[in-house]
């Protein structure tokens, strides 16, 4: 765990310094199906270049959490802050939309984005998801953008989010799965943990870890399927044979929107 935790930290850092660096330019080193195309220019048009730049996610949690006026938001894994900030504008002054990342030049740039888009209305907070730094009950909406997949530990994750939320608070969030079973050669390398590929959860289970963390009305709905050309330009240079694994790869793994609901009552959830 330690291991891939830190090559996690190592390779989003890096994005942090690219990003803080260039212009015009993505942080990652190659463009990525999975990353690509997830805001639309309306919603990011005024954010600050490096947020953009910097928004390595699989989906858009911020455009389907059916954010409120006045809620507190937590975003875990919250990377150059642009869902933060996307999340800080429609909960309003009277909201709060919380960032938490291990990543210190992460947390930098993300500070860094948040002058720059003058929001009063947001904090970010160095920590790990596995252990979130906030008290029982304190947070709304939980949301999350392709992070989940990338800790060792999904059941302390879900336990944690669990915590912090209120009763009857949601959670909202952004994840690779898998859908049936995924080679094995794919669930191996660093490089592909930090890619989202080897740590993605088949749908089955995920629904199971939240029911098992005490979450109800868990849902998966698939938002991007990748195919083959997608596996084939994503595997590119990480020793992959993609032709060699297209049938058993092609379709198999889907970005998705995830949703659950901490029950209102306490007592539902040990039911």
């Amino acid at each position: 765990m330690t291991e891939i935790k830190e090559a996690v930290r190592q390779q989003y850092g890096q994005a942090a310094l690219r990003a803080s660096s260039c212009c015009g330019t993505s942080a990652l080193e190659g463009a990525s199906p999975i990353t690509s195309n997830l805001y639309s220019d309306r919603e990011t048009g005024d954010l600050p270049e490096a947020a953009v730049l910097t928004s390595l996610g699989c989906g858009n949690p911020t455009a389907l959490a059916e954010l409120k006026e006045g809620e507190t938001v937590l975003d875990l894994g919250s990377g150059g802050g642009i869902d933060v900030l996307l999340s800080a504008r429609r909960v309003g002054p009277s909201g709060k939309a919380y960032g938490l990342d291990m990543t210190d030049e992460m947390l930098a740039l993300a500070r860094e984005n948040q002058k720059r888009a003058g929001a009063q209305n947001v904090e970010f907070l160095k920590g790990e998801i596995e252990r979130i730094p906030l008290p029982d009950s304190s947070v709304d909406v939980i949301i999350s953008n392709c992070v989940i997949n990338l800790s060792a530990d999904k059941d302390q994750v879900l336990r944690e989010a669990f915590r912090v939320l209120k009763p009857g608070g949601r959670f909202v969030v952004s994840d690779v799965v898998t859908r049936g079973q995924v080679p094995e050669q794919l669930r191996h390398g660093m490089l592909l943990w930090v890619g989202c590929i080897a740590g993605a959860l088949e749908e089955g289970e995920y629904r199971s870890k939240l029911k098992a963390a005490g979450f109800e009305g868990a849902s998966i709905e698939p938002t991007r399927v990748y195919r083959i050309a997608d596996a084939r330009e994503f595997l590119a240079g990480k020793g992959i044979d993609v032709d060699a694994i297209a049938r058993e790869v092609d379709g198999k793994f889907m970005g998705a929107f995830i949703r659950a609901v901490k029950p209102a009552h306490p007592a539902a959830a040990l039911t």
